[in-house]
């Protein structure tokens, strides 16, 4: 036999977890949301930023909105344009 080191129970709060909200976000905790297979926080946020910088008139919004690179959240309307730009997660 195959061993079989978890298995993923379906519950209303796994479900819960998939719906995607406009709020505030720190940056790790979007990131993981686009790199959920990420190895670290860390290396989710350097991808979700590479992405960023790299997609077309995103960071330019950004900064007309008033992105702070060393803000460690990223405010409502600044996860409406990236949800706007990239789609949701």
């Amino acid at each position: 036999p195959i061993p079989c080191y978890f298995i993923l129970k379906k519950t209303k709060e796994n479900d819960m977890e998939q719906t995607f909200t406009q709020r505030a976000y720190a940056k790790h905790e979007l990131a993981l949301r686009y790199f959920p297979h990420s190895r670290t926080k860390r290396a989710a946020v350097a991808h979700f930023m590479e992405m960023i910088h790299q997609t077309r008139d995103l960071y330019p919004a950004l900064l007309a909105q008033g992105y702070n690179k060393y803000a460690k959240w990223f405010t409502p309307k600044e996860v409406q344009l990236i949800t706007h730009y990239l789609g949701e997660p």
